[in-house]
């Protein structure tokens, strides 16, 4: 998955602007490529899990468009890696791609979690869209 400065950028101020609580949105992507992160809301604001909460004409308007949809969230101390919690509350994002920002580290990460645990997606820099 490539990931440009700026996308990585947004994500990392809205985790940041968030603090103490998890933050969470959405990542678009063209293929393997995330051309745009949309905030949201943490509908249960805590430093420990997160309840994705965005308005629905702009989910709407999101599903218009070509691109699919990867959720977001950071980890306000830990390492940018899927947590109990985060498996236990997968949800809707079984098996897609599944991002965690660390605000403490300041590295982002991306999974995908199934059935069976979770594996590694592999990040890369767009550095033709810095």
């Amino acid at each position: 998955m490539v990931i440009s400065a700026a996308v990585r950028g947004a994500i990392a101020a809205h985790a940041r602007a968030e603090l103490p609580n998890e933050a969470c949105g959405l990542l678009l992507l063209e293929g393997d490529v995330a051309v745009e992160y949309v905030p949201a809301e943490n509908a249960s604001p805590s430093p420990f899990y997160f309840e994705l909460r965005l308005d629905p004409v702009v989910w709407a308007e999101i599903g218009d468009r070509d691109v699919e949809q990867a959720v977001v969230h950071s980890h306000v101390s830990s390492a940018p890696r899927p947590s109990r919690t985060d498996v236990e509350r997968i949800g809707l994002w079984r098996d897609q791609p599944y991002l965690v920002y660390s605000v403490r580290l300041d590295e982002l990460a991306a999974w995908q979690i199934g059935d069976t645990g979770f594996v590694s997606i592999p990040l890369t820099r767009d550095t033709h869209n810095a």
